[in-house]
């Protein structure tokens, strides 16, 4: 998606990991993730397609009952990096709209 802020044009990608096995995700996702400067992914995204990245790597791990990072956070850390002229990916395991609060993520990226 790419968004304009202040006269400048912003990129975050929203991918979904796909049903589980990391060579079934979309080849414009992978796409993405191999020309991000930022992914920010969790415990649910297939995390053996992280490996060799360029990318900063953002781990907003949601372990239940565990280490986890609010979605407001999350947010704050998608508008940010794609404010600093940032490409992101946001990488979600399976679908990203489907129990994944990728709807939420897009409206604050928007």
């Amino acid at each position: 998606m790419s968004l304009h802020y202040s006269g400048y044009v912003v990129m975050m990608t929203l991918v979904g990991g796909g049903p589980g096995a990391p060579g079934l995700i979309t080849v414009a996702g992978l796409d993405a993730l191999q020309r991000a400067d930022v992914v920010v992914f969790d415990r649910l995204a297939p995390l053996s397609l992280l490996q060799d990245l360029p990318a900063r790597l953002i781990d907003v791990g949601k372990i239940p009952r565990g280490q986890h990072t609010k979605q407001e956070v999350i947010n704050d850390i998608l508008v940010t990096e794609a404010r600093r002229g940032m490409h992101v990916v946001r990488l979600k395991g399976g679908d990203s709209f489907v129990f994944g609060r990728g709807g939420e993520e897009q409206q604050a990226c928007a």
